[in-house]
Order: C-alpha cells, then sequence, then structure tokens
C-alpha cells in the first residue's frame, strides 16, 4: 500500500486553506475568540430540578463570544472573519455550522476539544439557565501558531482595508494560552490602525489596556472583578441596590481608567441601564424593554451592533443605541448570537 507523504497532506491542506481565504471578500472586521463552543439550546415549557426534564424543541450552534459578534456583524451586512483555535472530535461540526451562518472561518489547530455549553429555557417564567464547560488546555504551539495566523490575516486586512478596520477581541481565552497573547493581537493591531473593541477581563484587559484600545465594554461584574475586587462580587450582579450603593466607585475607577489610556467605557447590566463613561464625562443609557426568549448571545449582538454603528460613522452614544436595538432582537429568538433567525 503507498501511503501519501506527510509534506504532500500538508501541502494539499494548506492550498485549499488558501483557496477558501482568497476567494472571501475582504473583510473589515476581524473578531478574535480564543474560547469556541457548541451551544446546546434547550426549550422547556417549564423545568424543575431533581425531575427528568423532557423538551422536542432545541437546537445546536456554533457559539462563543467571538462567533456571536461575527454572526451578528454579517446578518447586519458587514464582512466580517472569526479567528479562532479548533481541535477534537468536533471541529469539522462547527465548521461547517459557521459555513451554514455565513461566516467566514479561520483557525489553527489545536488538538483540544471543542467545549459544549448548554442554555435551559423556561418559556413559564422567561428564565435563561447556562450551564458552562471549561475549555481543555491547548496543545503546545498553538499559541505560536495563533499569533501568526493573526499576523498575517490582521495584515492582510489593514492593506486591503478602504476604511478604518475593527478588531474585536471577546470573550475568556481557553486554558493553555499565556497572558501575553491578547495583549500582542491589541498591541499589533494599534500598530496598523485598527478600532480596537474589547469585551474581555481580568489580566487579558488590565494589559492590553497599556496599548491603548479605543473602547472597552465589561459588564458590571467583569469590571469589578478586574479593578475593584474587594466588592461583594455576590450581589453585584443581583442586587440592584448593591449596584446603586458602588456606582460612584465604579465610576470613579472608570474615570482614571478612560483619562490614563484615552479609551471610552462601556458597563452593561444586564436589562439595566448602561453606565458609560468618556474620559471625566458619565451617563447611562436605559435598555428597551423585552420579554425574552433566549438572552444567551445578547451582550455579543450588542458589540456587534456597537461595532457597526462605529464603522458607519455614528457617535458612541447613538452606536450604543443601535447595540441595545441588536442586543434586544437576539433576546427575543431561540438562536442565540443573532437578530434574525
Amino acid at each position: 500500500m503507498i501511503l501519501p507523504c506527510l509534506h504532500c497532506i500538508m501541502f494539499d491542506f494548506y492550498v485549499k486553506y488558501m483557496l477558501e481565504v482568497l476567494s472571501m471578500k475582504y473583510p473589515n472586521f476581524l473578531c478574535v475568540c480564543l474560547n469556541p463552543t457548541l451551544q446546546k439550546t434547550l426549550l422547556f415549557t417549564s423545568w424543575q430540578r431533581d425531575q427528568v426534564n423532557r423538551t422536542g424543541s432545541y437546537r445546536l450552534d456554533a457559539s462563543g463570544k467571538g462567533v456571536n459578534v461575527g454572526r451578528v456583524l454579517t446578518q447586519l451586512g458587514k464582512d466580517a472573519l472569526h479567528l479562532t483555535q479548533l481541535g477534537g472530535h468536533f471541529r469539522d461540526l462547527f465548521i461547517n455550522l459557521c459555513k451554514n451562518d455565513g461566516l467566514p472561518l479561520v483557525w489553527t489547530d489545536s488538538s483540544s476539544e471543542i467545549r459544549f455549553c448548554y442554555t435551559l429555557l423556561d418559556r413559564e417564567d422567561h428564565s435563561v439557565t447556562e450551564l458552562v464547560e471549561e475549555s481543555e488546555p491547548v496543545h503546545p504551539g498553538t499559541e505560536q501558531a495563533v499569533l501568526e495566523l493573526f499576523e498575517e490575516e490582521s495584515l492582510r486586512i489593514s492593506k486591503k482595508a478602504t476604511k478604518q478596520p475593527t478588531l474585536i477581541i471577546s470573550g475568556t481565552k481557553a486554558a493553555g494560552f499565556s497572558d501575553e497573547i491578547i495583549p500582542l493581537m491589541v498591541s499589533h493591531a494599534k500598530h496598523r490602525g485598527y478600532r480596537i473593541i474589547l469585551d474581555i477581563k481580568g489580566k487579558d484587559l488590565q494589559n492590553s489596556l497599556l496599548y491603548r484600545p479605543q473602547f472597552i465594554k465589561p459588564n458590571l461584574l467583569e469590571f469589578c472583578t478586574t479593578y475593584l475586587p474587594d466588592l461583594e462580587q455576590g450581589k453585584i450582579q443581583v442586587d440592584e441596590n448593591y449596584q446603586q450603593s458602588i456606582q460612584e466607585q465604579v465610576v470613579s475607577q472608570a474615570q482614571l481608567l478612560a483619562t490614563k489610556f484615552g479609551c471610552s467605557i462601556i458597563i452593561t447590566r444586564g436589562s439595566k441601564p448602561i453606565w458609560v463613561i468618556e474620559g471625566s464625562k458619565f451617563y447611562e443609557v436605559p435598555l428597551t424593554p423585552v420579554v425574552p426568549v433566549n438572552t444567551t448571545g445578547s451582550g455579543d449582538a450588542f458589540t456587534a451592533g456597537l461595532a457597526s454603528a462605529f464603522d458607519d460613522g455614528h457617535t458612541l452614544k447613538s452606536a450604543i443605541t443601535e447595540g441595545i436595538r441588536c442586543g434586544a432582537l437576539n433576546a427575543a429568538l431561540l438562536k442565540p448570537g443573532v437578530i434574525r433567525e
């Protein structure tokens, strides 16, 4: 039996990859998330703990914050490219689901399984319960491969762009990546003239601010755990009175960061008004009330709407309004990370 040589296999794979990339319309948005997800959504009339709960209404989607952002951008008529790492038994399934959604994808092989996350929806009380798997560590060498792919694609986009390109980095990174990878991406994109929107937290956010991204969009809990860790984390998401009691402290800290690093800070709070900090200026923007079907991905839809509006020349306040519109559209649908099904 004659076996094909490894070099021939790799060359064939590279040619197929390059043909796919070259056939794509050049995007103006590069969406990065290093923690891909397969999202299983199950809709129940009602469900109960410690009981057998059955449903015939369910779906499976490619997800993760970067996929959600990119998918909504494409639905808004923008050309977006998602960059990630993939591996394991469900890699091809993930790729095909992205292709079915019309989302262009570039990736490097991490040899690690893609995690599953589960959303349990209750029609009776409109509750949304998420069960999240932690990711497997990526294999050695993945970080360097991701950085090389990022360099290639970000440079290609910046050279082909007819207006300012946008980099959006969202979510946590899988285990096995260093704390340097995301700040390196931000640094290189800033050097190439990108508009940068970050929806990240912890050291990734702290170290990336040194390169002066234009916009950061943490939720209130993420901002507080990153910059105000002594606050009572258990109350931050669920207690509106506690949120109001810490508002002055949060806004003061955000104003210091905004002034020091030249960025605008958008702090989301679920269904509550958004806190916005532009330099020393602070204001709130109320959300549109909506009866939710599935709020999973609404924050990512908000990010996509925000980025799309900036691309169209909107001010921060009007871009936030568009983000709110997209977030509300997502919440009214079963599929996560979309504004239409």
